[in-house]
């Protein structure tokens, strides 16, 4: 009784020296070309060459003397190709965990209302002139100038109130995330009138 181990030089078919001199052969120059294929994913890489060179075994004559190269390549592409369009016609494969961290971590309705909230109390706080600078630039769109013949100020007046009321809301909001942030914040001062 003989035995033979998988691997071993003693009783190898012509079928499986076939295999590995196509292994042998092809094998380098197949990975290269589908690495390129796969932007640089070399595990997917392997998994088509050996896909490819399994095809090849099962339904090429390997002992017919003919160049498989050609239909390596194009088994190779084939693969690839297929394996996109199944990717592009699954739902996106997704972390269990990171829907969670969506939840946490982006803005929703809650945070706009809260952060809406805050900066209408930061925009009472404003001196009359300070709002009304605010409302003829910012809400009805208004220049300078044409607010300050709206207001009977001049637009330097204007401007100036303008630079300080946004910089009062930003300080407001500012002081708002330094509190969520940090656990506390510093009271708001908001500007008097100008």
């Amino acid at each position: 009784m003989s035995w033979t181990v998988m691997g071993s030089l003693g009783a190898v078919s012509a079928a499986e020296r076939a295999m590995r001199t196509l292994h042998d052969e092809q094998a380098g120059a197949l990975y290269a070309y589908v690495v390129r294929l796969l932007n640089g994913d070399r595990h997917k890489a392997e998994d088509v060459v050996q896909e490819a060179l399994l095809r090849c075994w099962r339904t090429q004559n390997l002992t017919a003397g003919r160049p498989l190269r050609p239909w390596l390549f194009r088994v190779a592409r084939n693969l690839v190709i297929d394996e996109y369009r199944m990717r592009k016609t699954r739902p996106q494969e997704v972390n269990g965990n990171i829907w969670l961290e969506d939840l946490l971590t982006s803005p929703d309705e809650v945070d706009w209302l809260l952060s809406s909230l805050l900066l209408k109390d930061a925009f009472r706080q404003l001196s009359h002139a300070h709002r009304e600078a605010l409302y003829e630039t910012y809400f009805y769109g208004r220049s300078m100038r044409e607010a300050g013949e709206t207001l009977g100020v001049p637009p330097g007046t204007v401007k100036s109130r303008v630079h300080h009321a946004v910089r009062a809301l930003r300080l407001a909001m500012d002081v708002v995330e330094s509190a969520d942030d940090e656990g506390g914040g510093k009271p708001v001062r908001y500007m008097s009138a100008a």
